[in-house]
């Protein structure tokens, strides 16, 4: 797999899941933060914060539940974006910009589609009912944040423990 940096470095598959997986738990972290920040409308009128709605998806109301479930998923989307993209990372712009990228893919495949249909709504829900779009944008704000903050804790891991090529790795 390709690695950072114009020099020929290698980074190997471990390693770049496993900084992918040190980025999505710092981007998740970040973007926690602004979860349980947020509030959202509940269908009896109340409001409560997003990270218990992240809660009510493994159908628990207590938001420290909330919060394992979240980072759990940042720790999991992370990994997946080290494994499929880390060999096309380059340095920090690349990573940036696929940091974004990946980000708005799950806001779209999580925020939109996965956990409405979760919570028993209906796809893209979010989009649709006016009281929730605040809350969608919200959702979409904090999903490129964490893919901007994923990519670039990935560049700044991997530059730190790259090997140069045809380095042996000593076991």
């Amino acid at each position: 797999m390709a690695g950072i940096g114009t020099t020929g470095s290698h980074l190997d598959t471990g390693s770049a899941v496993r900084n992918g997986i040190i980025g999505g738990l710092i981007g998740g972290v970040v973007f926690g933060i602004g979860m349980q920040m947020m509030v959202a409308p509940t269908p009896e009128g109340m409001q409560m914060p997003m990270m218990g709605m992240v809660a009510k998806i493994v159908k628990s109301d207590s938001l420290l539940v909330g919060w394992i479930y979240h980072l759990f998923n940042s720790a999991v989307i992370g990994a997946i974006f080290g494994w499929l993209l880390g060999g096309r990372i380059t340095g920090y712009g690349p990573g940036l910009g696929w940091g974004a990228v990946y980000g708005v893919f799950w806001w779209v495949l999580g925020g939109l589609i996965l956990m409405p249909v979760l919570l028993a709504m209906p796809a893209f829900a979010p989009l649709m009912m006016p009281m929730m779009q605040m809350v969608a944008i919200g959702s979409l704000a904090g999903h490129l944040m964490f893919g901007l903050i994923l990519g670039a804790v990935f560049v700044w891991l991997t530059e730190r423990t790259r090997e140069p090529a045809g380095a042996a790795r000593v076991a």
